[in-house]
């Protein structure tokens, strides 16, 4: 398979668009991706699995989520309300020369502006590509401005590469559209028509539009700046009916000792965190200085997984914790506490009592990842030992009771340093006696 952005049509579009229809009915029926998808291209795969993941009903239509006065509100607050008439004035001639559409949508990948010639944007409402719609993979598959926003990506889709069965007759191109002082995806611009879409020149001609949009914005912050507003970027907007959880953080904590999900709090919020996001934020808050793609993929699969899972990974938590996270390299954008770097911080100043009292249990005890893996490994073995060799029963005692139950050494180290004769010692004795037949030591 080819992991290129750019789709490859052929001689033949139309054989072509066969072929992968083909495919599509096969991945459909079983979910295989066999020797029937050579050529497809890893994108394309990738999203189609994401969108299989979601449910996505490939006859089914995405829902309008925002119509009059509400999607105007809702647009005329957008960021991208900035730079919509310098791209109307890129894209309207282009579209209406070649009888197609451009459209732009915010980052979850709502639809906020489509315009064009006026039959494509006719056929276009049809399967309700209109304004206020959702189109992000979950929503509506496998399509161009969704899966740019995916995976953070300029990227071109070619008929049957959709994953839904009405949108298999067009073909569409789209980019992802950045802050300019934060990095993070305000929305995407995206072409869509015909087969002529599937040129070369339309997949730059996205690239070309996100750049000049993001060059407007840029412009506009620095206006503003001259003005007397502010310089720095602004908290994520987003409509009020959505979660607030991307506003700025304040001076965020991660708890995720003990937890399966962590729970990221900060300015009176709480987060909570899904399995994979709770690992990305604890490795970053963990190094600093940042994390390429290519070492978060090796610290967070046991195989070689594509960099495009990771970045969609990453694109999807940046919708929840917005400017938070920064990119080139990937990296928290202030300094995150957590609970975990606590006891970690306790232990290397021999707080032995301040680490046992913060310990809340394993790190995120259900990740398979295998830089979590080695960490939780690690903070319990050195734990572990400095309550050994602490020799306090009141450190003893605390870990054999809350994490060390079946743990022998423990119970045996507190034996021994218990009062002869006190009742305490009678019973630890007897668990020392339990645990040795247990284990075949008696």
């Amino acid at each position: 398979m080819g992991d290129g952005w750019l789709a490859q049509a052929g001689a033949d579009p139309r054989e072509r668009a066969r072929e992968i229809g083909r495919a599509h009915t096969t991945f459909l029926t079983g979910r295989e991706l066999t020797a029937l998808t050579a050529g497809l291209r890893d994108v394309v795969a990738e999203s189609w699995r994401r969108s299989a993941d979601a449910q996505v009903d490939p006859d089914t239509d995405p829902p309008v989520t925002l119509t009059g006065p509400d999607l105007a509100s809702y647009r005329a607050e957008h960021p991208l309300a900035t730079a919509v008439q310098v791209l109307r004035h890129l894209m309207s001639g282009t579209a209406e020369d070649g009888q197609h559409l451009w459209a732009v949508s915010d980052t979850a990948g709502r639809l906020l502006w489509v315009e064009g010639h006026r039959s494509a944007r006719d056929r276009a409402a049809r399967m309700n590509f209109v304004e206020g719609a959702l189109w992000d993979e979950e929503h509506a598959g496998t399509n161009a401005p969704g899966t740019a926003l995916a995976v953070d990506h300029e990227v071109q889709i070619f008929a049957t590469e959709h994953f839904r069965h009405t949108v298999q007759a067009w073909t569409c191109a789209a980019a992802p559209i950045h802050d300019p002082v934060t990095g993070q995806v305000l929305g995407a611009i995206d072409v869509t028509g015909g087969d002529v879409v599937a040129h070369p020149h339309s997949l730059a001609l996205v690239r070309a539009a996100a750049q000049i949009a993001e060059a407007r914005l840029a412009e506009a912050r620095l206006a503003g700046a001259r003005a007397g507003g502010p310089a720095g970027p602004p908290a994520l907007w987003q409509p009020a009916a959505q979660s607030q959880a991307a506003a700025r953080l304040g001076l965020p904590h991660l708890d995720a000792l003990g937890r399966s999900e962590a729970v990221l709090r900060g300015a009176g919020r709480d987060i909570q965190l899904n399995r994979r996001h709770s690992e990305i934020v604890f490795l970053l808050a963990a190094s600093p200085p940042g994390l390429t793609g290519e070492q978060l993929s090796a610290a967070l699969y046991d195989d070689l997984a594509s960099q495009t899972t990771v970045r969609v990974e990453l694109t999807r938590l940046r919708r929840i914790i917005g400017g938070l996270l920064r990119s080139r390299p990937y990296r928290l954008a202030s300094p995150v506490s957590a609970d975990y770097l606590d006891v970690r911080a306790a232990l290397q100043r021999g707080d032995v009592a301040g680490a046992v009292a913060r310990y809340a249990g394993p790190l995120l005890p259900r990740s398979e990842a295998p830089a979590v893996r080695e960490q939780r490994q690690w903070l319990d073995t050195l734990l572990r030992s400095a309550v050994l060799a602490s020799a306090d029963p009141a450190l003893l005692q605390s870990w054999t009771e809350r994490f060390g139950f079946e743990d022998l050494e423990p119970w045996e180290q507190l034996a021994a340093v218990l009062p002869a004769g006190s009742g305490r010692r009678a019973a630890v004795l007897a668990r020392v006696r339990q645990l040795r037949a247990d284990y075949g030591l008696a």
